[in-house]
């Protein structure tokens, strides 16, 4: 495999992520909502992770002063498998770390129980589950978080 890079998000990639997102979950993000969250909010930390220039994932995460959180992980199907989800979130995770943060969360579908196995390997646990989270189906979500102090 081609050698990873991991680099900030711009607008240029949304069109690229949103292909990712799309083949990632069943209700995907619109560009307006990208474009919002690295143009205009001073707390989003987006990135994608690409390999010989092409985008095969993305992470997202607001850090308010103490407190990070996960908004949204993906990488697409055909790369799953091959720990790059795992090196994308251990980036996030130092990201937040370096910025401050003291803690962070996330919500996983109930259902996905590799991505929960992925977060307990850093250290997550479960802290507690918004019912009905997910709107294309009404999933659980279950929220997980770490504390760095």
């Amino acid at each position: 495999m081609n050698e990873l890079t991991i680099r900030a998000m711009k607008i240029g990639d949304v069109e690229k992520v949103i292909e990712v997102d799309k083949a990632s979950f069943s209700t995907s993000w619109t560009p307006d909502i990208f474009y919002q969250e690295i143009s205009e909010n001073k707390y989003a930390h987006y990135y994608i992770v690409e390999i010989a220039g092409h985008i095969i994932g993305y992470a997202g995460a607001w850090i308010v002063y103490e407190d990070a959180q996960i908004t949204n992980i993906a990488i697409k199907p055909e790369y799953r498998g091959k720990k790059i989800g795992q090196k994308l979130f251990q980036f996030m995770l130092q990201l937040a770390k370096v910025a401050g943060a003291e803690r962070l969360s996330l919500e996983v579908r109930a259902s996905n129980v590799i991505a929960q196995h992925m977060y307990r390997k850093f250290g997550l646990v479960p802290g507690g589950i918004r019912k009905n989270y997910y709107t294309d189906n009404n999933e659980d979500a279950i929220v997980m978080w770490v504390s760095f102090i």
